[in-house]
């Protein structure tokens, strides 16, 4: 069989020059497209890994609303195309604009075919390993790993874990925002293992958890003899995790004195040990989590605004299992897997009506929820199949799925069934299609008409 050539998407409304960009990568599949329906419609139907996109699109050709517009949809629905853009209006900040909306590269009109392809091949390849990378990442048939540790197949998520990569590499200050069991300490680790410190140590230390007088003690140490019970000279955690990366979880804890003291640490990289007369220069990167809202905190002076700016130089929020589409499924049957082989080896898989009910669930406690709620049901099941019932959710997701509308319910329905599908699929159209019976542009039509992302 001819090899596949790799697809170019250009999206170009001057007919000249698409016909004169079609001719000059004779090594792709080009297909064009001269607005932003024709363009969706491509991105949709044929999948291409690198898209050339000219801002100064109709309605609006002399502008870059369009192109803008066509460059978000893009990203919210193949995150992984490298969109390569190309404008003559106001260059510089239509470039700035264009690289923060998640767009590859961008070049400057009038188009020279020579360097204009350099870009096109070398975005290839970077499509190529890319893909590589996550194939390699994956570690079962059963689930999507990102960071290495967390199983999501939620867009969402994946943004999440995106921007945690894009930075782990620097020495800025993360704050990693979200309700209580969203994953922040997973997310945290899955930044030390992506960045140059993964060698060193990570350290984790609940402020909430701690009791105020301790908390000191425990994050800065103290030498012998500094307090009733100090028998010995012992390290803090800031001092553990040199090299490595301390991770501060409900940092919003943290009582104003302390806080001053780790406010310097911050700024000078230098700690002083409880009853010390010195100095020690640690080089630690410190990543902090909270469900509280510190904004408001600094408002009632409870936080310091100085510290905050500190911590937070990168923000990053998580957001909670019921807004992760189908992460409920691929987690559930991740837990179950875990837990059946230490606990239960009887126990194979979930029924229908648990997927169902899992799915419908709203999850207020988030995942710390559902491995609660699986771990429970692994230990409790008597036969191969965990039901509704084991997880005790059957009442309440029948309760919370009531609908009188005959539309709502079936539009409800639909959305379930897809969320599932894509779920157990791990997002591949074809499969999904096939999953449900359905062709591929019929799949589209419904994910386009409800609004949902793959």
């Amino acid at each position: 069989m001819p090899e596949t050539k790799p697809k170019l998407l250009i999206v170009e409304d001057d007919a000249g020059l698409q016909a004169q960009l079609k001719w000059a990568y004779p090594d792709f599949e080009v297909i064009v497209a001269g607005d932003r329906a024709s363009a969706l419609a491509a991105l949709r139907s044929e999948e291409p890994a690198v898209v050339t996109l000219d801002l100064g699109l109709p309605p609006d050709p002399d502008g870059t609303s369009e192109g803008f517009a066509v460059l978000d949809a893009i990203m919210a629905l193949k995150p992984d195309t490298k969109v390569i853009v190309a404008s003559g209006h106001g260059a510089r900040e239509s470039a700035l604009q264009a690289i923060a909306k998640g767009a590859y590269d961008f070049y400057q009109k009038p188009v020279d075919i020579e360097a204009l392809g350099l870009i096109v091949r070398r975005a290839f390849e970077l499509h190529r390993i890319e893909g590589e990378n996550r194939r390699l990442a994956v570690r079962s048939d059963d689930d999507n790993r990102v960071l290495g540790r967390m199983i999501t197949g939620a867009p969402e998520m994946v943004k999440v874990a995106r921007t945690i990569e894009r930075v782990a590499n620097t020495n800025v200050s993360v704050m990693l925002l979200g309700a209580s069991g969203t994953g922040k300490e997973l997310l945290a680790r899955g930044l030390h293992d992506a960045s140059d410190r993964a060698r060193g140590a990570f350290v984790a230390i609940n402020c909430a958890a701690i009791p105020e007088n301790l908390l000191e003690s425990e994050l800065f140490g103290h030498e012998k003899g500094a307090f009733t019970g100090a028998v010995k000279t012992t390290e803090g955690k800031i001092e553990q995790a040199q090299g490595g990366t301390l991770f501060l979880d409900e940092v919003g804890d943290i009582p104003l004195p302390l806080q001053v003291k780790l406010l310097r640490f911050l700024q000078e990289r230098v700690i002083e040990r409880i009853g010390a007369r010195k100095s020690i220069a640690v080089d630690t990167r410190i990543v902090c989590a909270t469900h509280q809202d510190l904004e408001a905190m600094i408002g009632d002076g409870r936080f310091r605004e100085d510290l905050f700016y500190r911590l937070a130089e990168i923000v990053v929020r998580i957001p909670g299992l019921a807004e992760r589409p189908g992460d409920a499924a691929l987690l559930a049957k991740a837990f179950l897997a875990r837990f059946a082989k230490e606990m239960n080896p009887q126990v194979k898989g979930f029924s229908a009506d648990a997927l169902a009910a899992i799915d419908a669930w709203h999850w207020p406690g988030n995942v710390r929820e559902l491995e609660n709620r699986v771990k429970r049901a692994v230990i409790m099941a008597d036969g191969k199949m965990i039901h509704a019932h084991d997880l005790d959710l059957a009442a309440e997701a029948a309760e919370d799925s009531q609908v009188l509308n005959l539309k709502t319910a079936r539009e409800a329905a639909d959305r379930r069934v897809i969320r599932h599908a894509l779920a157990r699929s791990e997002g591949n159209i074809s499969s999904t299609a096939k999953m449900l019976g359905i062709s591929r542009p019929t799949l589209y039509d419904l994910l386009k008409q409800y609004d949902m992302q793959v």
